[in-house]
């Protein structure tokens, strides 16, 4: 299930619900309210991708990846991200403005480590976090160049937000 929390009311509904899901894992939202959803299949090592419209309709982007995690819009509505917690792999996808994807392809393998939440800075840079030895947060531009890894003080972070009106 995906729930709708009213701000006002604190009340909490079902948003959409699709039975065919394994475990939808971490959320993305695009500008147009478009949420899409990371659905690892953990005991296969699978996973998809989900679209649930503003309507609440749900649909199938992607199956056939490994284990999947983050997922994140680009900052101008024109990339679909998606990492593999266990292939270390992370996807980029064209998105359409109606939430299609198209034109999938490998942007990154971080070796050594679990990909876990994913994040982009209003540049277009996706923080990751990454459960490996020392944990840490690697920092990806979006043509796939790691730039950086900020080291954490935990071995195994897992969701990152930003916050403000900036994001």
């Amino acid at each position: 299930n995906v729930l709708a929390v009213d701000m006002t009311t604190r009340t909490v509904t079902v948003y959409a619900h699709e039975s065919a899901m394994s475990q939808p894992n971490d959320l993305a939202i695009g500008a147009n309210d478009i949420l899409y959803a990371s659905d690892p299949d953990w005991t296969k090592s699978t996973g998809r991708i989900w679209r649930i419209g503003t309507d609440g309709a749900v649909t199938l982007l992607d199956s056939g990846l490994g284990t999947t995690n983050g997922i994140e819009v680009s900052p101008d509505n024109r990339t679909l991200y998606v990492n593999e917690s266990r292939q270390n792999n992370i996807y980029a996808y064209d998105l359409s403005p109606a939430g299609e994807i198209s034109g999938k392809r490998l942007l990154l393998n971080l070796k050594a480590s679990s990909l876990d939440g994913m994040r982009c800075d209003m540049a277009g840079n996706l923080y990751i976090t990454r459960k490996n030895t020392a944990g840490t947060i690697a920092i990806v531009s979006p043509q796939g160049a790691l730039i950086r890894e900020v080291n954490l003080t935990g071995s195994s972070p897992s969701n990152i937000a930003f916050g403000g009106p900036d994001g």
